[in-house]
């Protein structure tokens, strides 16, 4: 049976006001998105509002100089179209894929939080008991989705994502509309990360949730184990 991913991916091109451009992250799409695809699984792109999603072009080196996996996603006629067509996240039944992932870049941190698609996506794979993993600032996803109970899906559960330390490090703190770490722990999820830069990866109920974009593999391979599925190929 082809296990079936559903990767929602920010539509966010500005961090607010500041008229910095941002986006996805694009090795935290790249390096799932292959090790998913080359697994054998199916993965289908959508977005807050659907149509073409931004990479952040801190993210992305001139040809010939991006690690492989990057530079795969740059010559990968299908994987742009696609993101140039993603559906829009409320459009989307999500309890119809085995698992929901949300790729980083500080482009989520304005609009995956506060989109109801987005939102009852995450709400709908917990329900019907789906895996959902996130990498990085990916994990904005997760901050207003809740249980059938009311409570925040993330209560009570071990979660990891981009850490404030490692914010402040960025000099982003100021920027951001939300530190992700400690907005977390007021959900009451049990934040467990690992020195900065570090990667690191936890597994707990149906999350799977990394640290950085050097957790991305990680992820990955977790949701492969926690899939069914063994990689075929390296994601580069």
């Amino acid at each position: 049976m082809t296990r079936r991913i559903l990767m929602i991916v920010t539509s966010n091109a500005q961090m607010g006001d500041t008229g910095k451009p941002t986006g996805f992250w694009a090795e935290e799409l790249a390096t799932p998105y292959y090790a998913l695809q080359d697994a054998g699984a199916q993965i289908d792109l959508a977005s807050p509002l659907g149509g073409a999603v931004p990479v952040d072009p801190s993210s992305v080196k001139p040809r010939g100089q991006n690690a492989p996996v990057v530079e795969r996603f740059l010559a990968d006629t299908a994987l742009q179209a696609a993101l140039a067509t993603t559906a829009a996240a409320q459009a989307v039944d999500a309890a119809a894929y085995d698992a929901v992932f949300f790729p980083g870049g500080h482009g989520t941190m304005w609009d995956l939080p506060g989109d109801a698609g987005v939102t009852h996506a995450v709400e709908a794979a917990f329900a019907g008991g789906k895996l959902i993993a996130s990498v990085c600032h990916g994990a904005a996803g997760l901050v207003s989705a809740k249980r059938p109970d009311g409570q925040p899906v993330v209560q009570g559960l071990r979660i990891n994502s981009f850490t404030d330390a490692e914010e402040a490090a960025v000099g982003l703190t100021g920027v951001v509309p939300f530190a992700l770490e400690t907005r977390l722990r007021e959900l009451g999820a049990t934040f467990e990360g690992a020195p900065m830069w570090q990667a690191f990866a936890v597994q707990d109920g149906p999350f799977i949730t990394g640290q950085n974009p050097q957790s991305s593999e990680l992820v990955a391979h977790e949701l492969l184990l926690a899939l069914g599925l063994q990689p075929l190929r390296a994601a580069a």
